[in-house]
């Protein structure tokens, strides 16, 4: 089954704010690290932004420090990125992960979701 499933993606134009959602069907979601990743039209995957299992460690790409922000509600088993002040240059498909902490920020991830396109348009 899917895991991981995001939403919340759409067409906006610059400045405008967007919030991506990341919605777990794994238990261990509550327990896992959470991680957001970014990939543009024909470039490499960039990671975002990453948070700990209690939602109080958080570390961000210097590209998106100070706009983007990253949340989970574990009660929901549901992750988020608030976006704001958005570019041009965040146009990509946005990807959430998951997957115990020390693994993930080592570039191992349990769990992927599908995906979801965001553009901005200027």
């Amino acid at each position: 089954q899917v895991q991981l499933v995001e939403s919340g993606g759409g067409l906006v134009q610059a400045v405008d704010s967007l919030r991506l959602t990341c919605a777990a069907s794994v238990r261990t979601f509550t327990l896992y690290g959470m991680v957001w990743f970014r990939q543009a039209p024909g470039k490499d995957r960039e990671f975002v932004a990453v948070l700990s299992a209690t939602g109080r460690t958080a570390v961000y790409a210097d590209s998106v420090k100070g706009r983007f922000t990253i949340t989970r509600d574990n009660a929901k088993n549901t992750g988020y990125l608030q976006m704001n002040s958005l570019k041009p240059e965040d146009t990509a498909v946005y990807y959430c992960a998951s997957g115990p902490y020390q693994n993930i920020t080592s570039g191992r991830v349990n769990y992927w979701g599908q995906g979801a396109q965001v553009t901005v348009s200027s």
